[in-house]
């Protein structure tokens, strides 16, 4: 990759369409700002439709030509999910790119509308869910998957005991495990698109600390004030935080640069580095493939849905073949 990769760098995205979630604010505004500028048609999903149609207008404002349109999308509600892609699936005959942006961290356990912890499925599982029912208008050219990951992933586990947090909870516990669960995500659903010979490839990306609304407002999610742990977090990532515009780089660089490759780990600059992405080392814990197809299986029963009338089942061969190559590439380089 470029040594000083910008977004300057960003070919012409028109004719190009792209979902990014959780795009209201911070990293998946500039995300999908920077798409539109580019040329790409742009669907804006996230959780409270009144602040995405707000965003959509700002980017409207800065860029008159930049299409973008707002919808709503719930990624702690299957049903919502489901609504989402099948409203997409009605409207548009392919996908491009689609970036799972959106995510969580802080609060006490609690569920989401399906009876899930809330870390595990909006940052993980409600992806999962989404990206296989897009994956008929993802695989209908060459198109991309872009994953968020976090540098707290290295200290994730997947529990498969207690998934759901139930019988010990910790915020950062769950929140590590979620954003494990993504790096798997990514790596197993390339390896499955490459043994099924389509033109889907899946990336993952790491935005660094970057400014976000993450610990910001939650009290009525939460239905308490922040505690002594959240607010240090708060503090650490004023104190540190790159601009959100900078946080946004890494994905943009996997959703669109010519040379990104599906094989590496793709992160944020922290300061005091300029913010330019580079290539990051590969948690190992990521490339358990006995964990990832454990996990895969388990995500399809949890959300019933299904990739395999698609994707087809995995060659374990193949899926070693491409495990040997990813360890191969995970170390730390420009």
């Amino acid at each position: 990759m470029k040594q000083y990769w910008t977004a300057a760098h960003i070919p012409d995205l028109r004719d190009k369409v792209a979902i990014v979630t959780g795009a209201s604010n911070g990293v998946g505004f500039e995300i999908a700002r920077q798409l539109a500028s580019h040329g790409a048609r742009v669907v804006m999903a996230s959780r409270n439709l009144e602040r995405t149609k707000h965003a959509a207008h700002l980017i409207k404002e800065m860029d008159g030509g930049a299409q973008v349109e707002a919808h709503q999308l719930d990624l702690g509600d299957l049903v919502s999910v489901r609504s989402f892609a099948s409203l997409f699936l009605r409207n548009f005959t392919a996908l491009d790119i689609l970036i799972n942006n959106a995510g969580i961290s802080g609060g006490p356990r609690r569920t989401t509308a399906d009876g899930f912890e809330v870390n595990f499925q909006v940052n993980y599982l409600g992806h999962f869910a989404l990206t296989g029912l897009l994956l008929p208008a993802l695989i209908t050219q060459k198109s991309r998957v872009v994953s968020t990951s976090s540098d707290i992933a290295s200290s994730g586990k997947i529990n498969f005991d207690d998934l759901q947090s139930q019988h010990k909870y910790g915020f950062i516990a769950a929140y590590a495990q979620a954003k494990l669960a993504n790096l798997l995500f990514a790596f197993e659903l390339d390896r499955r698109c490459r043994e099924a010979g389509n033109r889907i490839a899946s990336f993952v990306t790491n935005p660094g600390v970057a400014t976000s609304n993450i610990f910001q407002n939650k009290e009525a999610d939460w239905g308490r004030p922040r505690n002594t742990t959240e607010n240090l977090l708060r503090f650490v990532q004023k104190m540190l935080a790159l601009p959100a515009e900078k946080g946004a780089l890494p994905a943009l660089y996997q959703a669109t640069a010519p040379s990104a490759r599906s094989d590496e780990y793709v992160v944020g600059g922290k300061r005091p580095k300029s913010g330019h992405p580079s290539v990051g080392k590969i948690p190992p814990r990521a490339l358990d493939h006995t964990t990832a197809e454990r996990l895969w299986q388990v995500s399809e029963q949890l959300t019933d849905v299904r990739f395999e009338p698609i994707l087809g089942p995995l060659d374990r061969s193949q899926s070693q073949l491409l495990g040997t190559r990813l360890a191969a590439n995970s170390g730390w380089k420009l």
